[in-house]
């Protein structure tokens, strides 16, 4: 695979108001994750709410300042670009909203919204410009017609349409969509999936799908990256993943996933976790998950889990991913 995004050993972390005479204290909103997403390619990043996910892709697109670590784009450092530098990068690399109604100006026409880019960015006006936003709302299936509309006019899916035709305007070449489904009724959910994966295939995109819904993420990911209180916790293969988690919080995460066989849904066991998300403020010693992990040992309370390679080709940060992978699941363990 040829790594269109590289990201090492990213951390964004916010800083939180202090009471007078109390140190400085800071939210690990994401705390050193590291990931390659390949030409052409579609990474799944899932996770609980407040686990990172959004900060890191707007982070990859400079959206948000890093505090530490690099992003790589084409093997170009763009990490905390200066503003001019960053403005060329946006025909590079966009990003789809997840609330397709709050990411468009109400007060603009959808023609105009789309236009936008096109004028300020690829210097386009005129006929020229009318033809390319006629031939955007035709790529993602609106009538040319529409774009007369505003936002109120058009139904969610419609206006998610917009929000995509608006992201490819500049041919980008890598686009960060940020729970693109989620506000959407479940049969459009399909139609706007079906899109993407029509769109990436077609113009060879790399997307970055941030989703907390595994099951669209099984349909059009590649591969997946499991995040827990701003780490990355595993990353593999969508089929490996769904078929044998190695790591005890992305299974937690896969037994909770719906199975359209009532049979099978009644046989399998949820893994049930206890306590709380961990602190990102005051984060627990050694892995992160390992107050909740009922098959945590002394190590992991003490020890940090490092991201690590497998011999089929995953990463997986727990101390125990060779027993459970020896052993087949995470039964095993127990």
């Amino acid at each position: 695979m040829t790594a269109l995004v590289t990201v090492d050993d990213l951390a964004v972390w916010f800083p939180m108001r202090r009471r007078l005479g109390a140190e400085r204290t800071h939210l690990r909103a994401v705390d050193g994750v590291s990931f390659e997403v390949g030409v052409g390619e579609t990474l799944g990043l899932v996770g609980e709410s407040g686990s990172g996910k959004s900060t890191t892709g707007r982070a990859l697109l400079g959206l948000q300042p890093a505090r530490s670590g690099r992003v790589t784009f084409e093997g170009r450092d763009i990490t905390n670009l200066n503003a001019r530098d960053a403005k060329a990068m946006r025909k590079e690399m966009q990003l789809i909203f997840q609330d397709p109604y709050a990411s468009i100006n109400p007060r603009m026409r959808v023609g105009a919204v789309v236009s936008e880019p096109l004028r300020t960015l690829g210097g386009l006006s005129g006929e020229a410009l009318d033809r390319r936003v006629s031939e955007l709302f035709e790529l993602v299936g609106l009538d040319p017609d529409s774009r007369r509309s505003y936002p109120h006019e058009l139904s969610g899916g419609m206006r998610q349409r917009v929000g995509i035709a608006r992201a490819l305007a500049l041919n980008p070449a890598f686009v960060v969509c940020d729970e693109p489904t989620s506000a959407l009724d479940v049969s459009v959910q399909a139609q706007i999936l079906n899109l993407l994966s029509d769109l990436r295939d077609e113009f060879s995109l790399a997307y970055l799908f941030i989703s907390h819904d595994l099951g669209a993420v099984r349909q059009i990911a590649d591969r997946v990256a499991v995040m827990y209180a701003g780490q990355i916790v595993e990353i593999a293969r969508v089929a490996d993943l769904f078929d044998q988690p190695l790591h005890p919080y992305a299974g937690a995460l896969l037994s909770a996933v719906p199975v359209t066989d009532p049979d099978a849904e009644q046989q399998r066991e949820r893994i049930l976790l206890r306590g709380e998300v961990a602190d990102q403020i005051n984060p627990p010693t050694g892995c992160r998950f390992h107050p909740r992990c009922s098959f945590a040992i002394e190590k992991c309370s003490t020890s940090v889990p490092e991201l690590t390679p497998t011999d089929d080709g995953r990463w997986v940060a727990c101390h125990l991913a060779d027993r459970i992978a020896e052993q087949g699941d995470l039964k095993g363990l127990i």
